[in-house]
């Protein structure tokens, strides 16, 4: 059921940058972003109410709280750097580039998550790597 999950996200991450390269086209990328992210807010509070998980809060420990609001500024960052770059470059050019988060993340994963690097991995990080390399020069 993941792989379900992933592959729509994928989708959605592919309707995003075409309705946001869309939808920037004279505005302020940083006013973009928080519009942005006051529809991710309202959604994801919807799906928390809807589900009825709110009473999870309090449960949340320090370490938790901590590494959440970590991740929320660095996707924060990564949204505000997405839409400059989408505003000012090609969405078939910016898009790939930021793509590479995945070779970044299996990187990243191995060295502060001790995941397992395989040939595999390797090789695909390779592949996106150069594909991406490929796509915008």
């Amino acid at each position: 059921m993941w792989f379900v999950f992933a592959l729509l996200s994928a989708i959605f991450a592919a309707l995003t940058s075409i309705l946001a390269k869309i939808g920037i086209d004279g505005v302020n990328s940083n006013l973009a972003t928080a519009i942005r992210t006051v529809v991710v807010v309202i959604m994801a509070w919807g799906m928390v109410y809807l589900t009825n998980t709110q009473n999870g809060i309090g449960e949340i420990s320090r370490k938790s709280w901590i590494f959440l609001i970590l991740s929320g500024l660095s996707t924060g960052a990564s949204w505000l750097c997405y839409y400059r770059a989408l505003q000012m470059g090609e969405a078939s050019k910016v898009v790939p580039v930021d793509k590479l988060s995945v070779v970044i993340t299996i990187v990243l994963a191995v060295v502060f998550l001790h995941e397992k690097l395989t040939i595999k991995s390797v090789i695909g990080c390779g592949m996106i790597t150069i594909g991406t390399l490929f796509m915008v020069m």
